[in-house]
């Protein structure tokens, strides 16, 4: 599936690092959402990426945005991820790729001589009527949820 502004986002449930479930529906009407795709908890980039969005979460709360990341990990390590690096993000586990495929995320790609499946970095910006506002594939971490905030600033 191809995704593009002006889309309804694809609706998803997933559990987030203590097991509760989040859903995107039940955010509609209330909050912008930032749900950001990262190939790995406790990775440089993505503790870089995760890191930078907790350190603006306040600000990004003020603007009625919920920040959001989405990886193939479990609850626990989800958990680990968070309580190590004290991150404010909801991070979500997408353990079977199910909302990984609904994104178009995935990306086949060559490590060592062995085709493997990893997530490209993606964000999106969702708002408050569910509609997809802003979308980036291959996303740079450093600078990134500045970038995203500003343009969230921007939204009217």
């Amino acid at each position: 599936m191809h995704l593009e502004v002006g889309m309804d986002a694809p609706h998803f449930e997933l559990p987030d690092a203590d097991m509760k479930t989040f859903s995107l529906a039940r955010k509609i009407g209330k909050k912008n959402v930032v749900l950001y795709f990262y190939p790995k908890d406790d990775t440089p980039g993505c503790t870089l990426e995760a890191n930078d969005f907790t350190a603006l979460a306040d600000e990004f709360d003020k603007l009625d945005t919920l920040l959001v990341g989405v990886s193939r990990d479990d609850c626990l390590s989800h958990a680990e991820f968070r309580d190590k690096h004290g991150l404010s993000v909801q991070l979500l586990a997408d353990t079977e790729s199910r909302v990984c495929k609904k994104y178009g995320v995935l990306l086949d790609k060559e490590i060592d001589g062995h085709k493997k499946t990893i997530i490209q970095r993606s964000t999106f910006v969702i708002d408050k009527q569910g509609k997809l506002h802003y979308l980036q594939y291959g996303v740079q971490a450093r600078g990134h949820a500045q970038e995203i905030f500003n343009l969230i600033k921007d939204m009217k």
